[in-house]
């Protein structure tokens, strides 16, 4: 079967997700007493007692879809993701896609309409239709990837 296009995210809340101390992760994943924590692939000891554990020591890669969702994306990283996402979404050919910003105050929505203008091979974008998201969403039209 042919490489399906992925698109990597990292899960940062999962990366960031922290214990406060050796007893509680091993009490909060049920290690015994005599099990060394710190010797777990996916624990790794910081300053003092602290422990960050991290469920998703890799990235995780999912299908590339034509619709991405920005709501679970931390903003500062939204920039670098979403052209990333076009990138691999015009690599798949997608002749449409639909980023999901919300509607909020406009921040992402602008974050997200600066970077269609700049991308090359964004033919146009327009706010998505009020039964796909209306203005809290962006369809962006990608020239074919020749």
């Amino acid at each position: 079967m042919a490489n399906l296009p992925v698109l990597l995210v990292v899960l940062n809340a999962a990366r960031n997700f922290q214990m406060r101390s050796v007893d509680a992760l091993k009490s909060w994943l049920g290690f015994s007493s005599k099990r060394d924590v710190a010797s777990e692939p996916s624990c790794v000891e910081e300053a003092g007692d602290e422990v960050a554990f991290d469920p998703f020591p890799e990235p995780v890669r999912i299908e590339i879809q034509d619709v991405f969702d920005l709501h679970t994306i931390n903003p500062r990283d939204v920039n670098r993701v979403v052209e990333e996402y076009l990138r691999e979404a015009h690599a798949a050919n997608f002749p449409f896609v639909r980023i999901i910003h919300g509607k909020g105050v406009g921040v992402q929505r602008e974050i997200v309409r600066s970077i269609l203008a700049r991308t090359p091979f964004v033919i146009n974008y327009a706010d998505a239709p009020p039964e796909a998201g209306g203005w809290g969403a962006t369809i962006a039209r990608l020239a074919p990837d020749i």
